[in-house]
């Protein structure tokens, strides 16, 4: 089983700790086997938050054991870590582990010197420090998260359930992860990519996307285009583009184009049509070009996709 350390610190954000429990510890496979087993763990048996004192099982021998190491965010990212943190988190890289933190957490990756040459990001009203402190470390403050693969930074609060759920997907594909946001209500179409806050007009009519995004996502097998969704949304193209860069980060054939392959890798993983069918279900006139687009997001073809998390092709 796939073993996740949450590392808690004196100054440790409740929040950003109980996110990895919840996501991680609430994830299951075929027929409800958990898929993950997870600790928290800290140098000493008991460490501060602002609003109470949280006593731990597990010290940080645990590291020397873990799959993935969570560190949630610090309340003061300038203060030092010990050498016994760093010695730990940098042994556990070492050894293969994949390291993630959430919010400021990025500073006590920072100070291991494993991000210099990386691309990292943190919440967006401490990345000016981040950058300063590590200037090595290129830092993008306009994104949920950034994945380097073993090294994995996500901005503040809700940014940490969308990276989680980003891990969960890499680990057990889309359907997994689906169920273990249904859990959590949340949202699994928010990209590493999207902007960290969205732009606040004053009410305007059809100003929100949400019903016209749940639409979209109700008829991906639909031939749609900007025209016909700027129609539907009684907006003209341009003010539609530029509502959707607000809202959501992307454009509305982008946006379209993942959540018509997150569809398409829940059905390879969840029944058995072929792969020119689930195609055509999920609006791809030609299987050719859903093949690659597939690839292109997912990093592997359908096929290898359904042979990792799904069932056999028929």
């Amino acid at each position: 089983m796939h073993k996740v350390s949450v590392l808690a610190m004196d100054g440790f954000v409740p929040f950003d700790l109980s996110v990895p429990c919840e996501v991680f510890g609430r994830a299951s496979g075929a027929a409800g086997v958990a898929s993950y087993s997870v600790r928290v763990c800290s140098e000493a048996t008991e460490v501060r938050s602002r609003n109470f004192t949280l006593q731990t099982e597990w010290g940080l021998e645990e590291l020397a054991s873990a799959d993935t190491v969570l560190v949630p965010g610090v309340e003061d990212p300038t203060a030092p870590v010990s050498p016994a943190v760093l010695g730990a988190l940098q042994s556990a890289w070492e050894r293969g582990a994949r390291l993630a933190s959430i919010c400021s957490g990025a500073f006590v990756l920072a100070a291991t010197g494993l991000l210099d040459g990386r691309r990292a990001t943190t919440h967006w009203i401490c990345a000016d420090e981040f950058a300063r402190r590590y200037p090595r470390i290129q830092v993008d403050p306009n994104v949920l998260f950034v994945d380097e693969g073993r090294l994995i930074t996500s901005a503040g609060a809700s940014a940490g359930v969308d990276m989680c759920l980003h891990l969960l997907r890499r680990d057990h594909g889309q359907a997994v992860a689906a169920d273990a946001a249904r859990l959590a209500v949340a949202p699994l179409v928010r990209d590493g990519g999207q902007s960290q806050f969205i732009r606040h007009e004053p009410p305007k009519s059809a100003a929100s996307l949400a019903s016209l995004l749940d639409w979209m996502s109700a008829n991906l097998d639909r031939t749609l285009t900007v025209r016909s969704l700027a129609d539907r949304a009684r907006m003209s193209p341009r003010t539609l583009a530029r509502r959707f860069q607000e809202q959501t980060g992307t454009t509305p054939l982008q946006w379209l184009l993942k959540m018509r392959i997150r569809r398409a890798q829940e059905l390879l993983e969840t029944s058995v049509a072929s792969v020119d069918q689930i195609a055509s279900s999920v609006g791809f006139e030609s299987a050719v070009t859903f093949r690659s687009r597939f690839r292109k997001v997912a990093g592997i073809s359908p096929t290898a996709y359904r042979h990792r998390f799904g069932a056999r092709e028929h």
